[in-house]
C-alpha cells in the first residue's frame, strides 16, 4: 500500500514542477483543485519540491527556483534527485545498445544508473569521460576461474582530462581523445534542454568535450528525466535536431511530452516504449 501512495505521491509532485516550470507559478487552491487533493497533500508536495531545491516557496504557492546558469551542483547532490526515473530511464535505454558495438556515455548521474545496465550487454567497447562510469565497468570485471578476463566484460577506455564537480573528464585532453574515435551510439546525460538553447551544461570545458562526443558518434540518445526540460545551463553544446532520441520517464505533462515529440525524432518515455516510440 505505502508502494502505491509513494508512486503516487512522485507522480503528483512532477505534475506540480511541471505546472510551475510551464506557468512560472502556481497557487495551492489551484493545486488542490487540479489534482483533486487536499490543501495539506498540496502543501507536503509542495515542501518536498522545496527540498530538492526544484521550486520556492511563497505566500499561497510556488514559484520556480532560478538557479544561476553556471552552478553546477556536484555528483552527490544530484545523485538524491529523481532516483527512481533514472532507474526507468536506464532500464529503457539499456535495451538501446547492441552487444558487440562500441558505445560512449558521457558524465552524470542518469549514465552513471544506465552503466550498471549495461554490464550485462556483452562485448561492449565503451568510451567515457565519467569517472563514476569507468568505475562501475572496472569494479565488474571480475576474473574468470583461471585468472582470465571475463568472458563479454566490456573494453573501458577512460578518456583523462581535468575533473569537473560532477566527476566528469573535460578540457583538451579529454577532446583530443575523442576527436579520433567513433561510436555506434553516444549516451548523453545533460544539464538542461530547451527548444531555444538546445542541450546546455553550466561548465563551459564540459560543453566542448559534450561537441566532440556528439560529433563523433553516429546516433545520439539523451537520458534525461522530465525535470531538464526548461533547463538552461550557461553553455549549449547541441541542437535538438542533432539528437537521434530522447529517453525521459513518466513524469512527463502530456503538454510537455508534445513538445519534446515536435522537436526530437525518437522520444521513448521509460514504462511506455511501446508507446511514443524511438
Amino acid at each position: 500500500m505505502s508502494d502505491n501512495q509513494n508512486l503516487l505521491a512522485e507522480q503528483r509532485r512532477a505534475l506540480i514542477l511541471d505546472e510551475v516550470r510551464r506557468r512560472g507559478g502556481v497557487r495551492v487552491n489551484e493545486l488542490t483543485r487540479k489534482l483533486n487533493v487536499s490543501d495539506m497533500t498540496v502543501r507536503r508536495d509542495l515542501d518536498a519540491l522545496a527540498r530538492q531545491g526544484v521550486i520556492e516557496k511563497v505566500h499561497g504557492g510556488a514559484v520556480p527556483l532560478v538557479e544561476a546558469s553556471t552552478h553546477e551542483p556536484g555528483f552527490e547532490a544530484k545523485s538524491s534527485l529523481e532516483q527512481s526515473a533514472k532507474e526507468d530511464i536506464a532500464r529503457a535505454a539499456a535495451a538501446m545498445a547492441v552487444p558487440g558495438s562500441a558505445i560512449a556515455l558521457s558524465g552524470g548521474t542518469t549514465t552513471y544508473a544506465l552503466a550498471r545496465h549495461l554490464l550485462d550487454v556483452p562485448d561492449l567497447t565503451v568510451v567515457t569521460n565519467s569517472v563514476r562510469v569507468a568505475d562501475v565497468f572496472h569494479a565488474a570485471q571480475r576474473p574468470a576461474p583461471g585468472g582470465g578476463p571475463r568472458p563479454g566484460a566490456a573494453t573501458v577506455v577512460l578518456t583523462g582530462g581535468v575533473r569537473t564537480p560532477s566527476d566528469s573528464l573535460v578540457g583538451p585532453v579529454a577532446d583530443q581523445a575523442i576527436r579520433s574515435l567513433h561510436f555506434d551510439v553516444l549516451f548523453l546525460g545533460v544539464h538542461g534542454i530547451s527548444v531555444e538553447a538546445g542541450l546546455s551544461t553550466p561548465n563551459l570545458a564540459e560543453a566542448e568535450t559534450n561537441r566532440r562526443l556528439v560529433r563523433s558518434a553516429r546516433r545520439v540518445v539523451v537520458v534525461a528525466d522530465h525535470t531538464k526540460w526548461g533547463t538552461v545551463g550557461l553553455s549549449s553544446f547541441a541542437r535538438l535536431d542533432e539528437v537521434d532520441a530522447l529517453v525521459t520517464d513518466g513524469g512527463v505533462s502530456d503538454e510537455t511530452r508534445a513538445e519534446m515529440s515536435e522537436h526530437v525524432p525518437g522520444l521513448v518515455v521509460a514504462g511506455e516504449e511501446h508507446g511514443d516510440g524511438g
